[in-house]
């Protein structure tokens, strides 16, 4: 089973210098992440999620290293796309009411759907209208610096007197021109300013500003809200890859202009999700969402192993075959827990030189910028060894690699173990002891029909060489 790779300690790919580096927190042992949220005007998505799961996966690895990590993510809960659909909604509310109305529904739908797949949620959860006094105070330390300029009620900030805009999209600024539609702003003087304060228009959400009444920028309020939770350099931010620009760059202008420190140490994204090929969009029709995943009666570990089989980075694409092809992985890791759950032998083991082993190669997988492909190949051939042992009798090394296994799976933020467990109505039980009995009297036609009867009731049966175990249908 070694693959010849030597041991070291944890390296994360930087966006910001794109190559891959030892990860050094600045106070070790502990860790501050940030992650961009959602933004609360619509039902969570798969995509949403892939990127929640991404980081918490990654937050239970660095406390498995005996990291302790503060994760912060926020909520952007005033937003141009929050308005639209406020508007498009019809209601007796005030506009600025109505927002409050849709990000509230849509943040607890965000919640509820990270609780149904069993994603822990952050330490803490900042929104972004409950510090527009700390954004004003910023914007207003930006422009006394001379960073930022006010016209006809917005506020900017001047691109061009950071000079080391573009740093983390690896572009200069005519690059960025060139390739990316600019956000239009009355009385902008370049076109790569960006907005840190917005005139209110007729009808919108307003706060008092000393520009007049508006609203924040998208961009100041993650600088804000990790400055609030942390107060200093991040150790980690992290988002999306869609994030990069403007959203991240943006972020690091401002940020670094008004501290004049780095304003993150690593920059990690998670690739995008499509599906058969194309973005996710309501005028397609192919957004899928969590709740038609379980409403179909997906496993949400069916989700997670979608994900896990293609490296936090990369992109991803989505289909209904290949997430019947994670099912089956994980009902593999299933079946096995189930018949090791069922065995009568001895359960108090000590780890093999093997399985201890597999769980360095597991850990070098990880070390390696989270490299979940890999990690979870280390958990397949695991798996197939179980099995090999059940199969031979040796039930005391099959029990040994499942709990090595339930370990392992919680780290990547799957179950530990199987939820299909739990004490077997009397009917079934007397069913199974029948069935058993006429396979070994070899009437095997009758047995088959209780097979069916149990499959009918909701109940798989697995034969062994000597008895039969059993599980719930998935």
């Amino acid at each position: 089973m070694d693959d010849g790779r030597k041991k070291q300690g944890l390296v994360i790919t930087n966006s910001l210098t794109g190559k891959k580096e030892p990860f050094q927190p600045i106070h070790p042992p502990q860790v501050r992440m940030y992650v961009c949220g959602p933004t609360v005007y619509d039902d969570p998505h798969i995509g949403h999620i892939r990127g929640a799961f991404v980081f918490d996966m990654i937050r239970k690895y660095l406390r498995h290293k005996k990291f302790e990590v503060k994760f912060i993510r926020n909520v952007t809960d005033i937003d141009d796309k929050i308005i639209e659909k406020a508007r498009s909604e019809e209601s007796e509310e005030n506009l600025k009411q109505a927002c409050e109305r849709v990000t509230l529904k849509y943040t607890n739908a965000y919640h509820g759907a990270l609780e149904k797949l069993a994603i822990d949620p952050p330490d803490e959860e900042p929104k972004a209208t409950e510090q527009i006094p700390k954004m004003i105070e910023m914007i207003q330390h930006l422009i006394g610096k001379g960073m930022a300029y006010a016209a006809e009620g917005n506020v900017y900030l001047s691109v061009n007197r950071f000079k080391e805009y573009g740093k983390l999209s690896h572009q200069n600024p005519e690059q960025l021109i060139k390739g990316h539609r600019m956000e239009p702003g009355p009385g902008k003087k370049d076109p790569l300013d960006f907005a840190l304060w917005k005139n209110a228009k007729e009808d919108e959400p307003w706060w008092e500003s000393p520009w007049g009444r508006g609203r924040p920028g998208w961009h100041i309020e993650c600088s804000v809200m990790s400055q609030a939770g942390f107060g200093e350099t991040l150790d980690i931010h992290g988002g999306g890859v869609d994030l990069v620009f403007p959203h991240h760059e943006n972020e690091i202008a401002q940020s670094e202009a008004a501290w004049e420190k780095p304003f993150a140490s690593y920059w990690l994204h998670n690739g995008l999700l499509t599906v058969e090929g194309q973005k996710m969009s309501k005028s397609v029709g192919n957004v899928v969402g969590v709740k038609e995943i379980l409403e179909k009666g997906y496993h949400p570990d069916d989700l997670k192993f979608f994900f896990l089989r293609s490296h936090y980075r990369s992109p991803v694409d989505f289909s209904w075959q290949r997430l019947n092809d994670a099912k089956q992985n994980r009902i593999s890791f299933e079946i096995f827990f189930t018949r090791c759950e069922q065995s009568l032998a001895e359960r108090n083991v000590q780890l093999t030189d093997d399985v201890l082993k597999s769980k360095e190669r597991f850990e070098s997988a990880m070390d390696d910028d989270f490299n979940t492909p890999r990690a979870l190949a280390v958990l397949f051939e695991m798996l197939q060894c179980g099995y090999i042992y059940l199969a031979s009798g040796k039930i005391s090394g099959a029990l040994e690699i499942k709990e090595e296994l339930r370990e392992l799976k919680e780290i990547l933020g799957l179950s530990p173990t199987p939820q299909h467990f739990g004490n077997l109505p009397s009917a079934v039980k007397t069913l199974i002891a029948k069935r058993d009995e006429l396979r070994k009297a070899k009437d095997f036609q009758a047995a088959d029909r209780i097979r069916k009867q149990l499959d009918e009731m909701g109940y798989i049966i697995e034969d062994g060489e000597k008895d039969s175990t059993w599980r719930t249908k998935q």
